[in-house]
């Protein structure tokens, strides 16, 4: 009986043994044709890369002229055409003159008769003087004369002030450009009237070359900004189309306004640009990019390597055809590229395939990423 149960147990022991072997035999199978992952990879290279600022800038004009009338009258000419580019000085609009130019000439008439009357009085009063020295006049005639060509220098005075106005007057009725820029749509015509200091606006011109766009920086970028600024620093600004994937100009911050916006919490820039290709126009929104520092030598991989878990990134370095997960510190990102802390220059990084690679996963190189991309080295 008791030989009898040893014989089943030992069976038992046997069955179990041929069991556990073939399931590590399997499971060993299964490690060894585990398929790997193709990945496209990227190298990590030394470089330089700039930090910046980006904000939404409006472009504006350094000087806009809005022109109206200083006279009252009707206009006998338009000079400029519509989106004409005109210099400082050249004729824009003229007004009937003709009034003001007999006003003018009768100032001028009064001008001239008074002062006859006043070289008539100091004649007279080189004559009482004379005679007053020979004791021949009493000294008040002589005193009456004296204030009496002093009353007559005011008159003279006053009658050239009129004749300046009036000539003010006259200049008015040709008015010309007052700055270097572009003319706006046409908005008179010749015969309408005008009204001096009116609210209708003759022309508007506005300098293009060279042309400047305000933008905010956030206060806490200040520390940053100013500093340089006052070193006299040539801080280069970048301005983008309104999707920021073209670029349209490249400028220099100009300077910063003198004080914070407390409800936004930042502070106004401009930056000119020379615009010679008037790519830029007036009010139109673009994207800028300030350049307010350039990191040199250091390491750099395509941003699109970087992984996320949490608050924690990391990458997968290829060694020997094995990914292995690797915690890094990234910094500034710029054109595709970021600086990374953890990562040594020439070592290999995977850029594709994320959802199906894990720390130690046999990967091999792809010619072509599962999207269809060649895949490339990035160089910095």
């Amino acid at each position: 009986m008791q030989i009898a149960i040893w014989s089943a147990v030992g069976l038992i022991c046997v069955l179990g043994a041929a069991v556990a072997s073939r399931r590590g035999d399997s499971s060993k199978a299964a490690v060894r044709a585990a398929p790997k992952v193709p990945v496209v990879t990227a190298t990590a290279k030394t470089g330089d890369i700039g930090v910046y600022l980006d904000a939404i800038g409006t472009v504006t004009p350094e000087h806009t002229a809005s022109i109206s009338s200083e006279v009252t009258g009707l206009v006998t000419a338009v000079h400029y055409t519509e989106g004409q580019l005109v210099k400082k000085g050249d004729p824009l609009v003229d007004i009937d003159a003709r009034p003001y130019r007999a006003t003018l000439l009768q100032a001028q008439g009064a001008l001239e008769r008074d002062l006859n009357l006043l070289a008539q009085a100091r004649m007279d009063e080189e004559r009482y003087r004379n005679a007053w020295e020979s004791n021949s006049i009493a000294k008040q005639v002589l005193d009456d004369q004296e204030k009496l060509v002093l009353q007559d220098q005011g008159v003279v005075k006053n009658d050239s002030g009129t004749v300046q106005f009036d000539q003010v007057q006259v200049a008015f009725c040709h008015i010309t450009a007052p700055i270097d820029g572009r003319v706006g749509l046409r908005l008179i015509d010749p015969g309408n009237l005008v009204q001096a200091s009116g609210t209708s606006t003759l022309a508007v011109i506005t300098q293009l070359n060279p042309i400047t766009v305000i933008f905010t920086i956030p206060e806490d970028n200040l520390l940053d900004v100013q500093p340089r600024l006052r070193t006299g620093a040539s801080l280069s600004v970048d301005a983008y189309d309104r999707t920021a994937q073209r670029k349209i100009s490249t400028g220099k911050l100009l300077t910063l306004d003198n004080q914070i916006n407390t409800t936004t919490g930042t502070v106004q820039g401009r930056a000119i640009f020379d615009n010679t290709n008037e790519l830029l126009f007036p009010n139109q929104f673009v994207n800028t990019r300030l350049l307010v520092n350039t990191l040199h030598a250091v390491t750099l991989v395509p941003a699109s390597a970087i992984q996320q878990n949490g608050q924690t990134s990391f990458v997968y370095v290829i060694q020997t055809n094995v990914a292995h997960m690797r915690t890094v510190t990234s910094g500034v990102t710029n054109a595709g590229l970021t600086e990374v802390k953890g990562v040594e220059p020439g070592e290999v990084v995977a850029n594709s395939s994320f959802d199906k690679l894990q720390d130690n996963a046999p990967v091999f190189v792809a010619t072509k990423s599962p999207t269809g991309d060649t895949t490339r080295s990035v160089a910095p």
